[in-house]
């Protein structure tokens, strides 16, 4: 939900459906930025035969690549014009030993540090890593490819325990190390991201306060709908002082002027597609055009409206100005007093514009709005309406999975600094934060004449995160759930597990 199947065009092109964005202070590397973009929603760990993977080009023998590859690109922009003058992209290539069989194993995967993996994981990917350097101000930019000519390799999906088995060992060596000096992984990773969809989107139900909604049910604790589910994770972790637009360390701490950055990914394709019926391959050409993106989580999946959410996918931030009313006007602002009739009188009277929300989703937050309540800011300037993922890189990391004294999963509206709307960590449970910023809780932030209704502290989808979505380092999200371990949950299947 925070970007999964957000667009009606990305239901259609999960390869290519920016799902989550995550920019956080890596709370084990302080001195480094970890972002991680997620692509590929909903994936059910047995869904062989044909695994998950990225959209790439194939590579069959010595023939030439062929096929639909997806450009991948992870954009920051350290200037708050809303113009990155950081990207990193990446393009995949698939490569097939052999072509006769159809398996994806032909016998248990291995790796070794002289050899790599083994021959019988039978399709596998490699990628390349683009760095692009722009000055926003002349537009002139710089591109150097930081990975070796034959690329990085992911780690195969984890198939179970005959195809991948003993499954760190294969993902541990997918760790690089790029040739400026920045980590990186590519690959299959669980799904940190929460939330009770099936609740949430039958007419805005709330489990646990489910009786007071609008067709009453009975309260119970949420559900989390991707608790199984696998993502294909691209994950970066950048020196801090790579970040600054002067090449140098926060000397200031969080009130550097050079301390807030902007992210946001994208997903491009090229224009034109073609398919070849005497081959079955599907073949692109032309110019990269962008289909996907993603900033703040459930921008697009909530706010834009049906009808423009393909184009808002189309459009980079600095032109989000033409979508400035629906984040002023938003739609739920409406819905909740109606969906949970008497629960919200003030906010069912408020007609002004949400600045609040459009200081979290499209501007920053200025520290001196934030005021006492947090002191320090995620603000750009506002320069430009842009809709980003702000990240104050200065501000002291607590914890990226939820352990360490002092984190609240709330992020800043549970007194952590470090979490959500700065930046966003993997556990930050973003819907429950933004239900309950539409709900009013932020609005006396910016307008003191405002109380925020008592409901407000309910408003809650009643769902955790799974300790087991989450390792403690780089890169953060958990080795992917296995076919084999992780089957369809109907009582005759896990009765009978070895079938």
């Amino acid at each position: 939900m925070s970007s999964h199947r957000e667009a009606p065009a990305m239901t259609k092109d999960p390869a290519a459906d920016s799902t989550d964005v995550y920019a956080f202070v890596s709370p084990d590397a302080p001195n480094t930025v970890t972002i991680i973009a997620n692509y590929v929603p909903f994936q059910s760990p047995d869904g062989g035969p044909n695994f998950f993977e990225f959209g790439a080009k194939t590579v069959v023998g010595t023939a030439a690549p062929v096929g639909d590859d997806v450009l991948y690109q992870i954009h920051i922009d350290n200037t708050g014009t809303g113009i990155p003058s950081i990207t990193y992209q990446f393009q995949f290539t698939t490569t097939i030993l052999d072509p006769n069989t159809f398996l994806y194993a032909t016998g248990p995967i291995t790796y070794s540090s002289s050899s790599g993996y083994s021959s019988t994981w039978n399709r596998r990917q490699t990628y390349s890593i683009t760095k692009i350097l722009t000055d926003v101000t002349t537009g002139e930019s710089t591109s150097t490819v930081i990975s070796p000519p034959s690329g990085f390799a992911c780690p195969p999906c984890n198939v179970g325990v005959r195809s991948t088995p003993n499954y760190q060992t294969l993902s541990a060596p997918a760790i690089w190390r790029t040739s400026d000096g920045e980590i990186v992984f590519a690959g299959q990773r669980a799904d940190g991201f929460f939330v009770d969809l099936g609740s949430i989107f039958d007419l805005g139900d709330l489990r646990p306060i489910s009786m007071d909604q609008l067709i009453p049910g009975a309260n119970s604790p949420g559900i989390n709908s991707l608790a199984d589910s696998n993502v294909h994770s691209i994950a970066l972790q950048i020196p801090i002082s790579s970040l600054t637009p002067d090449g140098a360390p926060l000397t200031m701490g969080a009130n550097d002027p050079n301390a807030v950055i902007g992210v946001y990914t994208t997903a491009n394709r090229q224009t034109v597609r073609m398919f070849d019926p005497t081959t079955g391959i599907t073949t692109a050409t032309g110019p990269y055009d962008q289909v996907s993106r993603l900033g703040s989580p459930l921008v697009n999946e909530v706010v834009v409206p049906m009808a423009s959410k393909d184009y808002f996918n189309s459009q980079p931030p600095v032109k989000d100005a033409q979508f400035a009313a629906a984040v002023e006007h938003p739609e739920l602002q409406n819905l909740l007093p109606v969906l949970y009739p008497g629960a919200f009188p003030n906010l069912a009277a408020y007609t002004k514009a949400r600045a609040d929300l459009v200081a979290i989703f499209a501007t920053g937050i200025p520290g001196s709005v934030i005021g006492s309540a947090f002191g320090i800011g995620t603000y750009q300037g506002g320069k430009v309406i842009a809709e980003m993922l702000r990240l104050n890189m200065g501000i002291a990391p607590t914890s990226s999975n939820g352990t360490q004294a002092g984190t609240s999963n709330l992020g800043l509206l549970g007194n952590d600094l470090a979490g959500f709307p700065n930046g966003r960590r993997p556990t930050d449970d973003v819907v429950t934060i933004e239900l309950m910023a539409v709900a009013g809780a932020t609005i006396p932030l910016v307008d003191k004449t405002y109380t925020a209704d008592k409901a407000v502290s309910v408003v809650n989808q009643g769902v955790t995160a799974s300790p087991r979505s989450y390792q403690a380092g780089f890169p953060y999200l958990a080795d992917p759930h296995g076919g084999y371990s992780n089957p369809p949950t109907t009582p005759a299947y896990n009765a009978n597990p070895e079938l």
